[in-house]
């Protein structure tokens, strides 16, 4: 059982003091040096709005993008763990070709800066997607449709539809370079001789890599998944520029019409700091329960 010093040290009191030295300047050159005009009154309106056509509390522009924001990363998530659990494994294949195309795609996508990748993905290959499956007149015409209630639920405003696969494709691509890496090391960590045992009783390539191996690897990658997880949240902010419109998108938006600039940009970091937070609390909460007790 761990004991921790709950004293406050001398530098703590050193930090919390340069902390709000470095506030107060922040503060001062934004009230007094640039003549900035604080309006907080009107942020909450712009979370949630009075509709008086349904009589209820309804949310408006960055609550929307709050709820966005969340959706492209849970569908980003789940598409670039699948590829991430597949670039991992053939980062470990014994096939050199096989070998050699993960570790370019993941090397590529790895060294390049995330706003390139975004562009590229986009206009290359996801715009491609979504004119080959003719998605945007298949959005459009559940968006015409009285009972899409569920289809609104999950994916939002259905003549957005289209964005939010390009942003979701193009998140996920560029994010399963990373899972890629994850995996790679959790399949590396498994000793040989779990391998020579499942090959003695007779076991496949395939069931070796199915039963023995990818459990316990994801088992050992949980945590740095986690944090690869809140990474996604963050870096969905980069597919504002595709016209995902996230949080960051609609703050732009907010910003434009209201010119509360601080206000805005400060309320959305807010949001961002709840969610990673919350989503970090929770899976340290996770890992310590996954922990074993002697």
């Amino acid at each position: 059982m761990r004991i921790y010093n709950k004293k406050i040290h001398w530098l703590d009191i050193v930090l919390l003091l340069a902390l709000a030295a470095a506030f107060a300047f922040i503060w001062y050159r934004i009230d007094g040096a640039l003549n900035y005009k604080w309006r907080w009154e009107i942020i909450p309106n712009y979370i949630v709005r009075w509709n008086p056509d349904k009589q209820a509390w309804v949310a408006n522009l960055l609550l929307q993008g709050v709820i966005t924001t969340i959706r492209v990363s849970i569908y980003a998530s789940i598409l670039a763990l699948i590829l991430g659990v597949i670039l991992g494994i053939a980062r470990c294949s014994k096939n050199l070709a096989i070998r050699m195309l993960a570790r370019t795609y993941l090397e590529v996508l790895r060294n390049i800066p995330p706003v390139v990748v975004i562009f590229i993905f986009y206009f290359f290959l996801s715009e491609q997607l979504v004119t080959a499956f003719n998605i945007e007149d298949w959005a459009r015409a559940i968006a015409r449709q009285e009972d899409n209630q569920a289809w609104e639920f999950f994916f939002g405003d259905m003549r957005r539809f289209p964005q939010l696969v390009s942003g979701v494709v193009v998140l996920a691509l560029f994010e399963s370079a990373f899972v890629g890496e994850i995996v790679r090391a959790g399949i590396q960590s498994i000793g040989k001789g779990q391998h020579e045992a499942a090959q003695s009783i007779g076991m496949t390539k395939i069931d070796q890599m199915r039963f023995i191996v990818l459990p316990q690897a994801l088992k050992k990658v949980v945590p740095p998944m986690a944090n690869q997880f809140i990474a996604i949240i963050k870096d969905s902010s980069i597919i504002s520029l595709i016209s995902v419109q996230e949080l960051t998108f609609k703050t732009v938006e907010l910003v434009a019409s209201t010119r509360a600039i601080f206000e805005a940009w400060i309320t959305t970091a807010l949001f961002y700091f709840a969610i990673c937070f919350t989503l970090s609390m929770l899976f340290r909460k996770l890992e310590n329960n996954n922990v074993p007790h002697p």
